[in-house]
């Protein structure tokens, strides 16, 4: 998230927290896609992290993001001083940093994923100019392969300071989250409360099979880690007070409401006031919202509070104003074009949504929990109701196709959105995603070298 949301307006009851969520609701004709990812920058010299400020001889995360400012004309986003992001015009799109380093494209809402993957393309181009003269490449992973939390900078954020300082406190790998992680996520509209519903729950049940077909984790610290989605492993003891599987979707009656709830009852991080970040960690936003809140008696929530609040919830699919896909780890540029495709296509068709839910609906919840223990390790091997996921995947990605087929937007080359799809058609072909070509490359070509990862796949 590049910028926290500004806006003073005193929140007076629950049901302007709920009427905020549902003010999302869009036509379908204006639905959009926005596609968010990382990446790691490194030195190609020698493959370091960069510091926000550089080293001898060469710029740093700073100089990145004014060059990037010199070159786009974006509004730099300041704090304390430092330039931390880019905010594009007229709500199109932002650049801001993760608090490794990570650098990250939050693309502008766009009407069809050949727009997205041209925005992708640029800002690929834009960053490799702007990187190029301090000898920085980027890799896009799901967890960073060679260097150790201690090597890892940190970026002058003070939102970051705060959970930083509360992660070691709720679970054991909240840091490395935090700093050596990177995703690629799609954020997508519904048009009501039900179709929220519907997608809400169709997306979290097969949120681990984008787990298993993304995967692209299987190092840490310069050797195999076991997993195939470290980074889908490190969310599950993280703070498990605010991720999950959100088994309370699938409850009869399920609303805005019921999400508002769930989400009052997770602990704050902080409240933003002006510049400063007050650190009210561990706090309840019903305190804030009574003005009882312990850390800044008499101060009252305001709707930016909520706002913020709801960007520091981390289930496996989030509810703002849109539903955002969280699953996935990042990946080279074709993977993090079809990521928002896959879920394009499930989500933004109605016979493919309808379909995607009378094949998960019967899945119970301990069985979808099952399903996203598994996946981490055993990716497409992994098995719900019977059935391994290898062959889910195949059924699925097909109703993705065709969705796509049917929203019949077509490019230059007269080739519709499913086009997107292809390097998932060749993981279900092949049985083999990312992560298990990784592993293979390590104990063949790479000689039991994690390093070459850096390089063979920078973007």
């Amino acid at each position: 998230m590049a910028r926290d949301v500004s806006d003073s307006t005193p929140i007076g009851s629950k049901d302007e927290l709920i009427s905020w969520i549902a003010a999302g609701e869009k036509p379908e004709s204006s639905f959009r896609i926005g596609t968010e990812h990382e990446k790691f920058p490194f030195y190609r010299s020698d493959l370091a992290p960069v510091p926000y400020e550089g080293r001898a001889g060469a710029g740093g995360i700073r100089a990145l993001l004014e060059g990037m400012q010199q070159r786009l004309g974006w509004e730099p986003i300041v704090d304390a001083g430092n330039i931390i992001g880019l905010a594009g015009p007229d709500g199109g799109g932002a650049i801001s940093l993760e608090p490794g380093g990570q650098f990250e494209l939050s693309g502008a809402p766009l009407a069809t994923l050949h727009e997205m993957q041209s925005e992708l393309a640029a800002h690929i181009a834009d960053v490799k100019a702007v990187a190029a003269p301090h000898g920085i490449g980027f890799t896009a992973l799901g967890a960073s392969p060679l260097w150790t939390r201690a090597e890892t900078p940190v970026m002058p954020k003070g939102r970051y300071k705060i959970m930083a300082n509360y992660m070691p406190k709720v679970g054991t790998l909240g840091l490395d989250m935090m700093f050596r992680t990177c995703t690629v996520q799609v954020n997508l509209d519904f048009a009501t409360e039900a179709d929220m519903v519907r997608k809400l729950r169709v997306s979290l049940a097969l949120q681990p099979l984008a787990t298993a077909l993304f995967a692209s984790s299987p190092f840490l610290e310069r050797k195999l880690n076991g997993f195939q989605s470290m980074r889908s492993e490190i969310w599950r003891d993280t703070d498990n007070d605010r991720s999950g599987m959100l088994a309370f979707a699938f409850d009869e009656g399920m609303s805005y409401e019921g999400y508002v709830d769930w989400a009052l009852d997770v602990p704050m991080y902080f409240v933003k006031r002006g510049d400063t970040y007050h650190d009210v960690a561990g706090a309840s936003f019903r305190d804030l919202l009574a003005g009882k809140l312990p850390q800044l008696p008499g101060e009252c929530a305001t709707m930016s509070d909520w706002a913020n609040h709801l960007s520091t919830l981390f289930p496996e699919v989030r509810l703002k104003r849109f539903l955002e896909m969280r699953g996935a780890d990042a990946g080279p540029p074709e993977m993090l074009a079809a990521l928002p495709a896959f879920w394009v296509g499930l989500l933004y068709d109605r016979s493919a949504l309808d379909a995607a839910w009378d094949l998960v609906k019967g899945w119970s919840a301990q069985e979808r929990q099952a399903l996203r223990d598994a996946v981490p390790k055993q990716g497409l091997a992994a098995t719900i109701a019977g059935r391994q996921l290898s062959e889910i995947a195949a059924e699925v990605l097909e109703l993705s196709r065709a969705g796509l087929a049917r929203r019949a937007n077509r490019n230059a080359a007269g080739q519709d959105e499913s086009v997107l799809l292809a390097p998932l058609h060749e993981i279900v072909a092949r049985r083999q995603n990312l992560a298990q070509r990784l592993e293979e490359r390590f104990r063949s070509a790479w000689n039991g070298r994690v390093e070459p990862v850096m390089t063979e796949l920078a973007v």
